[in-house]
């Protein structure tokens, strides 16, 4: 079994989890998410499954879009509702002019330093680990991009923001960071993801969906590589080439630099990646 699934993660479970269950569900071990979702969010979670395990760093880098809920007024060790409110601030007044002015100061290549509970690895131990030990260390800041950014509703306390950000941003440290400009605090309440590269909502399924269909035989939620990857399609019609690229050698092909779906014979044989006039599979094969 091999493919790409579109998850719609539910709240209050890990990545990991949703990794699990489909263990069950599918009987497949080789399964991988395609970038972390905390148990407080919800929405798109790719998952790559069998040999498209290692197209994941692939679609890990696909640009992301996120609905957040925010509260004003507070702020907590892990900048969002989860964590414990370590400073609250009871009288503050941000218009709404104010609030998008400032949000819209985010968008570009911005630095962005990470929360400390991030999965976020430093000497070998990750950050939340060092965080639960009470130990705060200096993070460095990483660039981001923050394409879009959109106020969606604001009352003075409460906003809902549409954000389209680049691989790495967190969203927590986004919300966080306004609070500060605004002069106040802002801690994330709520997360949804919409969208991860082209895959939005629309093909995604529940975890019980896909249960369901598998239990009835219907594996209609797996998206084949060859259907999830719209890149160029190229022939191999000569038989040494078959035999070089099948066997993860080069064969001479005149083409643009970039990645391809190759064929032969009309069939779908892998992907593969053209440099220099030479073609090579590219991790799929």
């Amino acid at each position: 079994m091999e493919g790409i699934i579109v998850v719609d993660k539910p709240k209050g479970i890990t990545s990991f989890d949703v990794i699990r269950v489909l263990r069950r569900t599918l009987k497949e071990r080789r399964i991988g998410h395609t970038g972390t979702l905390d148990p407080l969010a919800t929405g798109i979670l790719i998952i790559c499954v069998g040999k498209a395990t290692k197209l994941a760093q692939d679609i890990e880098g696909y640009e992301k879009e996120y609905v957040a809920d925010l509260e004003l007024g507070f702020r907590t060790d892990t900048y969002d509702i989860e964590g414990k409110v370590l400073e609250k601030v009871d009288e503050f007044d941000i218009s709404q002019d104010e609030f998008e002015k400032t949000l819209e100061t985010f968008k570009g290549d911005i630095k962005q330093v990470p929360p400390m509970y991030s999965a976020i690895k430093v000497d070998g131990k990750k950050l939340y680990e060092l965080a639960r030990e009470g130990i705060e260390i200096e993070r460095k800041a990483r660039d981001v991009r923050i394409t879009a950014l959109k106020t969606l509703e604001f009352d003075g306390k409460i906003a809902k923001i549409d954000c389209q950000v680049s691989k790495g941003t967190y969203i927590r440290s986004l919300i966080f960071d306004l609070g500060e400009k605004l002069k106040t605090f802002a801690t994330m309440t709520g997360l949804r993801r919409t969208r991860v590269g082209e895959e939005s909502l629309d093909r995604s399924f529940t975890l019980e969906q896909i249960e369901e269909l598998t239990l009835n035989g219907d594996m209609s939620f797996l998206i084949s590589v060859e259907n999830y990857f719209q890149f160029s399609k190229t022939e191999i019609e000569d038989e040494q080439d078959l035999k070089l690229f099948v066997n993860g050698q080069r064969c001479k092909k005149l083409l643009d630099d970039g990645k391809y779906r190759v064929y032969s014979n009309g069939e779908f044989i892998g992907l593969g990646e053209v440099t220099k006039g030479l073609l090579k599979g590219y991790k799929y094969y």
